[in-house]
């Protein structure tokens, strides 16, 4: 390949808008290394990826019922951390913050006065979004008081959140007969409707959507979102030039972020669950994180980036079922794509200079 072709090679790319740059990147990590771990893994690549492709696309059912159920919580668990690391917050507690709203919600859904109400459910969803919020209230509380980091304060509140379920499933909310470690079964009115009658989708996907939708506006075209976008960027230019209160617009987004973690886990009792138990989340809030830095803190990106890892993690039980490869395998892949995506945004973001620095220096007739 001569100078000529890779100077059109590059304007080529750079025309290619930003988004579909990056999906583009996005499918050959996954066309390429979902197949390579398998082999090398010592599976039958083929059957395995159409087993894991059949379970997450496979059919409407398989679409409806597990890839869109499985990406509600991990869309609204990505936004949580990407507007948190948008304002410069590191919040790696969307896991306890889940798990805080899940245990409201199942509590207020089981009070004998609202138990069969229609507004249970709102008001379900309200109490468990207020319940994430305190959760990373506390977190704020000792960043801002304390001095202490929010990596560390979250983490260990994860731990905290994760035995106080625990304890709930097995003292105060755990079922009648005390046989299983887990709540009663909220009523049918404390339910989240369904979207469509023959499947399990519920009107909590609807909510996330929503939610990423309004992040989205406000992030980009309020007052609010440029002062989270300020402090993200640099925290001493936006205290200085901009006058803006750091430490008041961090902590807002510490608290709105575990609002947002404590609605996925509202969501997960009131249309999946339908109970409280001790692994009511495999791992939502942790996967939420990658979820968030593949969408580069984008909320519009959250949306297709939290549908991916959902297709994932739905085809993972069906490649176990029909190929025999361990569920596992998918959190790897997983890894991979953000190790993927970590060395090809480097080389993306360079298509463009690239691109401007060889129309300089190429002659008219070159242009």
């Amino acid at each position: 390949m001569d100078d000529t072709e890779r100077v059109v090679i590059k304007r080529w790319l750079a025309a290619v808008p930003e988004p579909l740059r990056r999906a583009g990147y996005v499918l050959l990590v996954l066309g390429l290394g979902i197949p390579l771990l398998l082999r090398v893994m010592g599976f039958e690549a083929i059957p395995a990826t159409a087993a894991l492709l059949r379970g997450s696309l496979g059919s409407g059912y398989a679409i409806t019922s597990a890839t869109l159920v499985r990406a509600t919580p991990l869309i609204l668990t990505g936004l949580s951390v990407a507007i948190a690391f948008r304002g410069g917050v590191f919040n790696i507690g969307a896991e306890g913050q889940l798990l805080a709203g899940a245990a409201a919600a199942t509590a207020l859904s089981l009070l004998p006065g609202l138990s069969h109400s229609r507004w249970n459910p709102l008001v379900a969803l309200v109490i468990g979004a207020t319940a994430g919020g305190f959760w990373a209230g506390i977190a704020a509380l000792l960043r801002v008081r304390f001095r202490v980091l929010e990596v560390i304060s979250t983490i260990l509140l994860n731990f905290v959140a994760l035995y106080l379920v625990g304890y709930l499933v097995r003292g105060p909310l755990q079922e009648p007969l005390h046989i299983y470690p887990q709540s009663s079964t909220i009523d049918s009115a404390a339910r989240l409707p369904r979207i469509l009658p023959a499947s399990r989708l519920h009107a909590g996907f609807l909510v996330a959507i929503v939610v990423a939708i309004a992040a989205w506006w406000i992030v980009r075209h309020t007052a609010a979102g440029f002062r989270l976008r300020a402090i993200g960027a640099n925290p001493d230019a936006a205290r200085v030039a901009g006058e803006i209160d750091v430490a008041r617009t961090g902590t807002h987004a510490f608290i709105v972020s575990g609002a947002i973690a404590g609605l996925a886990g509202a969501i997960e009792v009131t249309g999946v669950t339908f109970a409280l138990y001790e692994n009511i989340s495999p791992g939502y809030g942790y996967t939420g994180i990658a979820v968030a830095l593949l969408a580069r803190l984008d909320a519009a990106g959250v949306v297709a980036s939290g549908l991916l890892f959902g297709a994932l993690e739905a085809g993972a039980s069906a490649m176990q079922r029909d190929a025999g490869v361990p569920a596992v395998v998918v959190s790897i892949v997983e890894a991979v794509i953000i190790l993927g995506l970590i060395v090809a945004w480097p080389l993306q973001s360079g298509v463009g200079s690239a691109s401007r620095a060889s129309e300089a220096t190429s002659t008219p007739a070159e242009r």
